[in-house]
């Protein structure tokens, strides 16, 4: 059976004098390394946006890794452009039908980014690319092998500056020390590095979506 993700074909296949349909204002092809915010009317990294499809039921479900097939609808990650979004009707008019937009779309959209930092942090840590705590985190960051330090939202101003200690490196501030120490196994952490790669890389722009979305802060950038 075919997915309920794929749009259905109807009527015969189209002939050579048939004009090929051309895109409306909302329907940019998803090519290239920028994207369109149905809000704004501006175009951005695709990275650093939000995609959002309409799914079954004519439910519009946040791709928080921009995997889903379908055609994407797309915001900047900011939490007043979601509500804006709310406001004037965006995604069907971009759609082109009924489209059932949940009501708190930025808690949504914020908690799937959450989770899915914390699930690169574990990945991290799972493949030797991230260290935890303020002794072994800082022999990394002295060491140069830090693409990425996260600190806790919760944690005291006075320590995270004195960790960093002016050093030129990107600084996210967007989980708990309980949601970080959750990550490495301990009642909290404070203080992570993330040693370059892919990961760290993929882990800065879900970051900065966060920090739009749902609040924190991404320095150094």
């Amino acid at each position: 059976m075919r997915s309920s993700w794929r749009r259905a074909r109807t009527g015969s296949r189209r002939t050579a004098t048939q004009p090929e349909p051309q895109p409306g204002p909302d329907e940019e092809p998803e090519e290239g390394p920028q994207r369109r915010c149905l809000v704004r009317r501006e175009r951005f990294a695709r990275e650093h946006m939000l995609r959002f499809v309409v799914g079954p039921g004519d439910a519009l479900v946040f791709d928080v890794t921009a995997t889903l097939p379908g055609r994407g609808l797309w915001l900047s990650a900011s939490a007043d452009v979601i509500e804006k979004s709310l406001k004037q009707g965006v995604f069907a008019r971009a759609a082109k039908r009924h489209v059932a937009v949940p009501p708190d779309l930025a808690l949504r959209v914020g908690s799937a980014l959450r989770q899915r930092v914390v699930e690169l942090c574990g990945l991290a840590r799972r493949s030797g690319q991230a260290v935890a705590g303020f002794e072994k985190a800082r022999e990394w960051l002295a060491a140069g092998k830090a693409a990425l330090v996260c600190q806790a939202l919760d944690g005291s101003a006075e320590e995270r500056a004195r960790f960093i200690g002016g050093r030129d490196v990107p600084v996210a501030t967007v989980l708990s020390a309980a949601e970080l120490g959750r990550i490495f196994g301990r009642e909290h952490a404070v203080h992570v590095v993330i040693a370059p790669g892919g990961l760290a890389g993929k882990l800065l722009n879900d970051v900065l979506r966060l920090a739009g979305v749902a609040g924190g802060n991404l320095s150094g950038q």
